[in-house]
């Protein structure tokens, strides 16, 4: 999921993607926190003179339930990102078994994130 965040929050400054920063193919990124990448990638935001507004995140998947994580969820990645809890959406669905994610052979995340270009004060 903080993959796909780290990606639309890129999408944000034009910054291309996670893979641009921290390719697979570099063994010192193997089994690296997902959280110290995010914020390596939230330097580049606030460098860009971006301001986060509302970040909306989707776990497509039929296992494992995210409904008894949901909140936890949300709470973690308003602290990482600076956010209220009120402006971070976390919610899932699954394909009703069809594809690889309705299989149970694996998950996908979707995120969307606003932002505001400029002081955050303006």
């Amino acid at each position: 999921l903080l993959h796909a965040l780290m990606d639309a929050l890129l999408g944000c400054i034009g910054g291309g993607d996670i893979g641009t920063f921290f390719p697979d193919s570099d063994p010192a990124f193997d089994n690296v926190n997902s959280a110290v990448l995010l914020d390596t990638v939230l330097e580049h935001v606030q460098k860009a003179n971006v301001h986060i507004t509302h970040v909306d995140l989707t776990v497509i998947a039929q296992i494992p339930k995210v409904g008894p994580h949901r909140e936890m969820i949300r709470r973690n990645v308003a602290r990482l990102l600076g956010l209220d809890m009120g402006a971070v959406n976390v919610k899932a669905t699954t394909e009703e078994g069809l594809g690889f994610t309705g299989e149970r052979l694996g998950i996908k995340a979707v995120a969307v994130v606003t932002g505001l270009r400029g002081n955050r004060d303006t």
